[in-house]
C-alpha cells in the first residue's frame, strides 16, 4: 500500500515537472565576448524577470543545423543569432518564424519601432540587434617601426612578412581581394557576379595563399594573435576591443574598408515554443537591452534611441563611430544569400589546394 501510494506521488508530479521545463528556452549564439554581452544584456535579466532558466549554446553560423531540425520536425533551438544574409536565406527557404513589427517595443519616447531601428535591421524573420565589422587587427610590440595601417597591407608579405589569419569563408575575404586589386566599392558585387570577377578575387587570395592561417569562431582569431602564430589577423572588431579592455593585450585596429554587417535573432520554424522565444527576442531588441550590451562589447546597437545611451567615451569605438565609417563596406546580404552556397563550393575547393611558401620567412 505504501509502495503504491509512493508510485502515485510520483506519477501525480510528472505533468508538473513537464510544465516547469516547457518554458525554458535555448539561445544560439557565437560565444566568447559576444555571448558574454548576451548574457550580460538580456538572458540573465529575462530570466530573472521571467523566472526561468535559458540555455546558451555557441555555433559558427550557418544554417545546416537550422536545415535539419526544421525538415526533420525536431526543432531544439529556439532563438538563433544569425548574419544578415543567413537571415535573408533563412527566410526565403522557410526556416523562420516570422516576427510582426509590432510585437516589438517602441522607443523610451514613443518613437515606433519601424522608426527606431536602423533601415534595413528589421525583417520579415528575424529583428537585428547589433551593427558589428570585420576588420584587420595586429600586435603594436611585434613591429620595430611602425605596424600595418592599410587593409591593403594585409596582402602585402613581402612588406610585412608572416602568417595573416583570415576567416574560413568567402565572405569580407572575396570584396576584400578586389578591393586591394583596385575595384572601386560600388562595383564589387556586380564584379563578383562575373567569372572575370570571381577569378580576380581568387588570384589575389591565392598571392597571399601560403601565409593564410584560417580561422572560424572569433576567438580563435584574437588566440592567434595573442599566441604569436599570425603577424596580423581578420577578426571580429568587438573582439579585438574586448581582448584589449579586459587583458591589456597591445592590439590595434585598422579600420580602413572595415567590412560592416548586421546581426539578427531569428526563431527556426515549428520551434513548439515560439510565442516565449518572440517574448525573449522583443525584450532583447528593447533599447535598453541593446544599449546595455554596447557596454560590454564595442558593437553599434541597432537602434538609433540605443546609441543615444551609449556612454559617450565608448562610441568612438563602434564601428559606426564617423572616424571608422567613412571608408566602410557594408556586406551585401541579399547577393550573398542568393550566391553563398554556389561561391562557397569554389571556396572550399580553392582552400584545400595546398601552396608552398616560395621561402622561409619569420613566424
Amino acid at each position: 500500500m505504501r509502495f503504491t501510494f509512493y508510485l502515485l506521488a510520483i506519477l501525480t508530479q510528472l505533468p508538473f515537472t513537464a510544465a516547469a521545463t516547457a518554458h525554458d528556452l535555448t539561445l544560439v549564439s557565437w560565444g566568447g565576448a559576444y555571448t558574454r554581452s548576451q548574457m550580460l544584456a538580456f538572458v540573465r535579466p529575462f530570466e530573472e524577470k521571467n523566472h526561468i532558466r535559458m540555455e546558451v549554446l555557441d555555433y559558427d553560423g550557418g544554417l545546416a543545423e537550422i536545415r535539419s531540425q526544421v525538415r526533420s520536425l525536431n526543432v531544439r533551438w529556439d532563438i538563433v543569432d544569425l548574419e544578415l544574409s543567413d537571415a535573408v536565406r533563412a527566410c526565403n527557404e522557410g526556416l523562420l518564424e516570422e516576427i510582426e513589427t509590432a510585437s516589438l517595443q517602441p522607443a523610451p519616447d514613443g518613437t515606433p519601432p519601424e522608426e527606431d531601428f536602423i533601415e534595413g535591421t528589421l525583417t520579415p524573420c528575424a529583428v537585428g540587434t547589433v551593427i558589428w565589422s570585420t576588420v584587420i587587427a595586429y600586435d603594436r610590440t611585434d613591429f620595430a617601426d611602425a605596424g600595418p595601417q592599410k587593409f591593403t597591407d594585409l596582402f602585402d608579405p613581402d612588406r610585412f612578412p608572416g602568417k595573416r589569419g583570415l576567416r574560413y569563408t568567402p565572405k569580407a575575404n572575396l570584396e576584400w581581394a578586389l578591393l586591394a586589386d583596385g575595384v572601386e566599392p560600388e562595383v564589387i558585387y556586380d564584379t563578383l557576379e562575373t567569372k572575370q570577377g570571381l577569378d580576380r578575387a581568387f588570384r589575389v587570395l591565392t598571392r597571399i595563399k601560403p601565409w593564410i592561417h584560417w580561422w572560424q569562431a572569433g576567438d580563435e582569431a584574437v588566440r592567434l594573435l595573442e599566441t604569436d602564430q599570425v603577424v596580423m589577423t581578420t577578426a571580429y572588431n568587438g573582439r579585438i576591443y574586448d581582448a584589449v579592455t579586459t587583458r591589456n593585450e597591445p592590439f590595434e585596429i585598422i579600420w580602413d574598408r572595415q567590412i560592416w554587417d548586421i546581426d539578427l535573432l531569428g526563431i527556426p520554424r515549428g520551434n513548439p515554443r515560439r510565442q516565449q522565444a518572440r517574448d525573449f527576442i522583443t525584450f532583447a531588441t528593447a533599447t535598453r537591452q541593446l544599449a546595455m550590451q554596447a557596454q560590454h562589447i564595442s558593437y553599434g546597437p541597432v537602434r538609433h534611441s540605443a546609441l543615444q545611451q551609449v556612454a559617450p567615451e565608448l562610441r568612438p569605438h563602434l564601428p559606426t563611430a564617423p572616424e571608422n565609417f567613412r571608408h566602410a563596406l557594408q556586406v551585401d546580404s541579399a547577393w550573398w544569400a542568393e550566391h553563398f552556397d554556389r561561391i562557397n563550393r569554389r571556396f572550399e575547393d580553392w582552400a584545400s589546394r595546398s601552396i608552398q611558401v616560395p621561402q622561409a620567412l619569420p613566424r
